[in-house]
């Protein structure tokens, strides 16, 4: 079987679906990416990072409804030139070979269809990903019981990844389903909400844009014609609201630039935390050189395991922290508490800089 990759006719591929279903959640990880840099410089906006979802939540919800209202499709779709339209599926009792895609007329959106596209688009994911967080919350929480708390509570008791008829796993199994048939072919439904809403996702025409970009124009105008005032409050009231949608359109255009951007501050930083994880292994610094036997003082014998006092072999070897030079305990003790000084380097030293040593014979 083949399957539809070169692009042609009005319905897009498996590949170009894909694509604008993952560019959300690109665009959600470079924007906090970007948001976590700046507030390296302006901590205010750490506000912003608390209330992640929310922030987020906005900036889709005025996106996708502009882009809705502008061009029939998604923010994410219009990028890839994608319009939605609407599915009527005529019936045709009289010839019974007709093919999946006969019978099926498509027309612009409807107004309920619009505000339907932007629950399924926005206000699901949102929930949808403060459900996450709760869930995780209560996970690690029983997880955290089971390893500390009590022990009448099993280990084994606990359901860790949410089996057991989670819908989560339900819903990405219907969702894996659309996408196989839609990839098959079987099916002109990429997804379970644009099937529940009635919508097919088509590409557009070079005509379609045109009459887009004439169509945006001449709202412009007309909104511009309505405001009320004196000429220059016109003209003022004119020249915001034509530097709002400029600056909206270039925002669209930044956003994609973020995610490029993001992707790739993200393979720099990952090489460099390879290269930082990797340390570094220095060779250890030479010992310092051993303190100056004075003129007056003890001479040091040749043999090492020999005490300079008494010229024995060391009984319970003991070192004088200001010298570094071993003696016997008594032989030590004895002469830094009559001299304070060390015998050999003659540096003033006190009992308590005698420090024991003890090793394994």
């Amino acid at each position: 079987m083949l399957f539809q990759v070169g692009g042609k006719g009005t319905r897009p591929t498996f590949f170009e679906m894909a694509a604008a279903q993952q560019l959300p959640a690109s665009l959600r990880a470079a924007v906090t990416y970007s948001v976590g840099v700046l507030a390296l410089r302006r901590p205010f906006l750490h506000k912003v990072l608390d209330y992640e979802d929310e922030f987020f939540a906005l900036l889709m919800l005025v996106l996708e409804t502009h882009s809705l209202r502008n061009t029939d499709a998604s923010f994410s779709e219009s990028l890839y030139g994608l319009r939605r339209r609407s599915v009527r599926i005529r019936a045709k009792k009289d010839d019974t070979r007709l093919k999946s895609s006969d019978g099926i007329h498509h027309s612009g959106l409807e107004k309920r269809q619009r505000v339907l596209s932007v629950v399924f688009m926005v206000v699901l994911p949102y929930f949808k990903s403060k459900l996450h967080s709760v869930y995780n919350k209560e996970r690690e929480a029983r997880l955290q019981a089971s390893l500390w708390g009590p022990t009448d509570e099993r280990f084994d008791d606990v359901d860790y990844f949410g089996g057991g008829g989670n819908p989560l796993f339900s819903r990405g199994g219907l969702s894996f389903t659309y996408q196989l048939l839609y990839l098959l072919d079987a099916t002109g439904f990429y997804s379970v909400g644009l099937h529940a809403l009635g919508i097919h996702v088509c590409r557009a025409t070079g005509q379609e844009l045109m009459d887009n970009s004439s169509r945006i124009s001449k709202i412009r105008s007309r909104e511009r014609e309505r405001l009320l005032g004196p000429l220059w409050l016109k003209k003022l009231q004119g020249a915001l609201l034509s530097c709002a949608y400029t600056m909206l359109d270039y925002a669209q255009t930044g956003l994609i630039a973020a995610v490029f951007f993001f992707k790739m501050m993200e393979w720099w930083y990952q090489s460099a935390e390879e290269r930082m994880s990797a340390p570094t292994v220095y060779p250890p610094p030479p010992p310092p050189p051993p303190p100056k036997v004075a003129k007056e003082g003890i001479p040091l014998p040749p043999d090492r395991t020999i005490c300079p006092l008494c010229s024995q072999k060391r009984a319970n070897p003991s070192v004088v922290t200001v010298s570094g030079f071993v003696f016997c305990y008594a032989c030590i003790f004895k002469y830094v508490s009559q001299y304070k000084r060390c015998p050999v380097t003659l540096m003033p030293a006190t009992v308590e800089q005698i420090r024991r040593l003890f090793h394994d014979m």
